[in-house]
């Protein structure tokens, strides 16, 4: 079933008033406007132009119980609710495409629980910024192992919501493999707790219920967390300039599978390339990796690396290079800043749409993709830049993150359909032709959602079980993961 507002958007504010605080709900207009979009619809935000269904309001809520009452209000009355925390969401999981709808923001839940150095755990609220946690563990020697490139803004709630993933992730793995436990409050109100153990086996492991779901299953409250020592005084970097995306694939394939695990593996196309290592690259495919953890580790790991690469051509390059490109990873408010700056005064722009697949598809994937923008797409004589690079890498396969810039030649409200929706769909069917995955880490949110049944294939009802058992009158962020009617 889908949400039917039963009340009008006074009745609506009016009664929030009353549950959480006449302070708690903000239904300034200009805060509306913002909050009815994500980063998919950079460009036109940034334009002034928001055409899509504004929300009633915004809710901050300030506890698990505020948020408890507040779904419960909504389920009651089929009022859609998108939850959000740090609003560095990228696929359209945050649009508000339902009038009427309430945006559940958990920011202000925004306290550290606790740290705790013997069991290498650490609880948060779902508001507080990985940046805050991971200062407040550096100071202890610690670290969680998780640094996307939204470090300084993304909040935990967010994280665990999108099944997020960080620049080490070959190491320390994602967010999925990080979450020991977690509070998540489902839409009638209930608040589930999934206690903090190492391992168990009593039954299907109910934290991947609540992990992804994307807001459309729950509210994610409270999140615990795994840490690892902090060693960077051991940190090794190696950079290394190639021919080929497919030798660099290689190349990680036998480090990954010869049992190493280096926290950063990556391999940049000669386009790509160019962009983030300017100072170096020289027209070549660009191979970066770091080395991490206890010395010993840390010299067996670089070894390794180094003996795998001297079998193929290759130059190396100055570590202190990549270290100063390490170093530079993250974006915060003032990269959005220049972002949307350069956007006004260029009519430019860059997206990147992520997949992953097995090693044996992953080249062909990249291929296909190449050859159909060039030769299909009817607007490649804008494009400014396209390419890709492998970031994350398993035993069994990588991912590949596709990234293309384009200069604008046309009004704003119509870039979306011009540009950035027909070469993400390219990219997805692609990665959906060859067995792969259409999505590696950013979320489905509402721009993949047409494709979720075919990625699921047999297994989709599986899905569909979950939002039928979970969110019966569906009201919680309709569109995203499940394609609206």
């Amino acid at each position: 079933m889908t949400a039917t507002p039963a009340f009008e958007k006074g009745e609506i504010v009016a009664r929030l008033r009353e549950i959480v605080g006449e302070e708690r709900v903000v239904i300034d207009e200009q805060v509306l406007r913002e909050a009815s979009v994500d980063r998919f619809k950079k460009y036109t935000a940034v334009h002034g132009i928001f055409d899509g269904p504004l929300p009633c309001a915004v809710v901050r809520a300030a506890d698990t119980r505020q948020v408890a009452e507040v779904l419960a209000f909504a389920d009651e009355h089929r009022i859609n609710v998108v939850p959000r925390t740090g609003r560095t969401g990228t696929e359209g999981g945050l649009e508000t495409s339902v009038e009427g709808t309430i945006v559940l923001d958990g920011s202000e839940m925004a306290s550290i629980v606790r740290i705790d150095e013997e069991n290498m755990q650490a609880t948060a609220q779902c508001g507080v910024p990985l940046q805050v946690l991971e200062d407040a563990l550096r100071e202890q020697g610690l670290t969680t192992g998780h640094s996307p490139q939204s470090k300084p803004l993304a909040q935990m709630g967010g994280l665990v919501a999108t099944r997020s993933i960080g620049q080490f992730s070959t190491l320390y793995g994602g967010i999925e493999d990080m979450v020991v436990g977690l509070e998540a409050v489902f839409p009638d109100g209930t608040a589930s707790r999934i206690k903090n153990v190492p391992r168990r086996a009593a039954g299907p492991d109910i934290r991947h219920v609540v992990i992804g779901n994307e807001g459309a299953l729950c509210f994610v409250t409270e999140v615990t967390v795994k840490v690892f020592k902090h060693q960077p005084e051991n940190n090794r970097f190696h950079g290394y300039l190639i021919d080929d995306v497919h030798t660099g694939v290689s190349i990680l394939r036998e480090v990954i599978t010869e049992g190493f695990r280096p926290s950063v593996a990556r391999v940049y196309s000669e386009e790509d390339a160019a962009q983030h290592f300017s100072h170096f690259a020289d027209g070549k495919c660009v191979l970066v990796f770091v080395s991490e953890g206890p010395k010993g580790i840390v010299e067996a790991t670089s070894a390794e690396i180094e003996r795998v690469v001297s079998q193929h051509p290759h130059t190396a390059v100055d570590p202190a290079l990549v270290q100063a490109w390490f170093d530079n990873l993250n974006w915060g408010p003032d990269k959005i800043k220049a972002e949307q700056d350069a956007m006004l005064a260029e009519q430019r722009l860059g997206y990147t749409t992520e997949v992953s697949a097995d090693w044996s598809s992953v080249g062909a994937i990249y291929d296909a993709v190449m050859h159909r923008i060039r030769t299909e797409y009817p607007h490649a004589a804008d494009l400014t830049m396209l390419g890709g690079h492998s970031s994350h890498s398993y035993q069994t396969g990588t991912n590949m993150y596709f990234v293309y810039d384009y200069k604008i030649n046309c009004e704003p409200r119509e870039e979306i359909e011009k540009y950035h929706k027909p070469l993400n769909a390219i990219i997805v069917e692609e990665a959906l032709r060859h067995g792969g995955s259409m999505v590696h880490h950013h979320g489905i949110g509402k721009y993949r959602a047409q494709w979720t049944e075919q990625e699921h294939g047999s297994a989709y009802q599986m899905l569909v079980r979950l939002k039928e058992a979970f969110d019966p009158h569906g009201i919680m962020n309709r569109g995203t993961i499940f394609p609206a009617d």
